[in-house]
């Protein structure tokens, strides 16, 4: 009875030690993941600046470098819109495959067998992207028209009815369901446009600006939101069908759009190609143009993920508003009406509803 009264205490005194010893390693690992935790949040919300950033200055730089290399007055040849395409679509075919180099730990090797098990080996997997990029390709031309017809405060407005094609094509195509909130926000989105198109008392009574090139204009747009709704849904349900990379698809969409490209260059601008050269007017703004439009997808494609729809609603409600200035101020080629914004405001609060997400009742914790 003694030796177990004098071991008695010991036990007690060591369990706890031992269970301490047994927790210390778990609550040192909860301590080291708390600063690695604030660190992964700061990160996200920086990326998500940077996103924000990098959005509205592509939608933005683009559309403004377009409008005003399609009007610029200078001696010899424009550069043609048809050959610009084609060499967005190759500079897009490359930097993809130095991206997929990048991912195949900058192995040549390694890059070339997943080009070859990817692309050559499921030649019907490629196909399928034909129909996507040939409309892509349209759609990038149609850009042009739009541009060099209207100008880029009413060309990014209008451009916003993109929002409901891709809606109705989703619906149809995706069997996607879309809520009260969404369906408001495409009738605000209509009337926002409508309201931009509406022709202004200055538009009416000047003789030089020209109905028809207006139309033109605006048919272009509307064009490029059906074709840009239809390709987009599409693409999307070929991604989840499939598990290829987006850049594997992105080297497939650029190699099946140079191939509609050139037939578009040949068809549409084959005298002048010939006469004046494939790079004819090109210059420092023609290059900056061709690497925005070529570049600009990827880099979306790349930051979305970090980019919530609230934040592509800023996006694009900036790229609107500083293109409005811009053009105003810079170009001037627009000058803006109550009615414009009234539009502008229609269509900015749209893009906001449609990405509105309520909180489901009763989940109050829910982010």
């Amino acid at each position: 009875m003694s030796s177990h009264s004098v071991l008695s205490p010991v036990v007690g005194t060591d369990a706890p030690n031992q269970h301490l010893e047994l927790k210390k390693p778990q609550e040192l690992k909860e301590m080291e993941r708390l600063p690695l935790a604030n660190e992964d949040k700061t990160m996200s919300a920086n990326l998500k600046y940077l996103s924000l950033g990098i959005l509205v200055f592509q939608t933005t730089s683009l559309v403004l470098t377009m409008r005003y290399s399609r009007t610029l007055k200078e001696e010899g040849p424009r550069y043609l819109s048809s050959t610009a395409v084609v060499v967005a679509e190759l500079l897009k075919i490359m930097a993809c495959i130095l991206l997929v180099y990048k991912d195949s730990k900058c192995s040549l090797r390694a890059l070339n067998r997943v080009l070859h098990d990817e692309i050559l080996n499921k030649p019907m997997e490629t196909l399928k992207l034909a129909i996507p990029s040939g409309i892509y390709t349209l759609q990038n031309n149609l850009l042009y028209v739009a541009l060099s017809n209207l100008d880029a405060a009413t060309y990014q407005v209008t451009y916003q009815l993109k929002i409901l094609t891709t809606a109705l094509f989703s619906v149809s195509m995706l069997s996607k369901k879309l809520g009260v909130y969404q369906w408001l926000s495409l009738v605000i989105l209509m009337t926002g446009v409508a309201f931009v198109q509406w022709p202004s008392d200055s538009q009416l009574d000047s003789k030089e600006l020209s109905a028809g090139s207006q139309f033109v204009g605006l048919m272009a747009v509307l064009t490029a939101c059906f074709s840009s709704g239809f390709a987009g849904v599409y693409f999307e349900k070929i991604l989840k069908e499939t598990k290829q990379s987006v850049w594997i698809r992105n080297i497939q969409l650029g190699f099946f759009g140079s191939i509609f490209g050139l037939m578009g260059v040949y068809i549409y601008d084959g005298e002048l190609v010939s006469k004046n050269g494939f790079f004819q007017g090109y210059n420092r703004l023609t290059w900056i143009v061709v690497v925005l439009q070529a570049l600009g997808g990827l880099v979306i494609a790349a930051v979305i993920k970090y980019a919530d729809n609230i934040l592509k609603g800023f996006a694009t409600s900036l790229s609107i508003i500083l293109s409005t200035l811009i053009s105003y101020f810079w170009l001037q080629d627009f000058v803006p009406t109550s009615v414009f914004f009234l539009g502008a405001i229609l269509v900015i609060t749209a893009t906001f509803l449609y990405g509105y997400d309520p909180k489901p009742a009763g989940n109050p914790t829910k982010a």
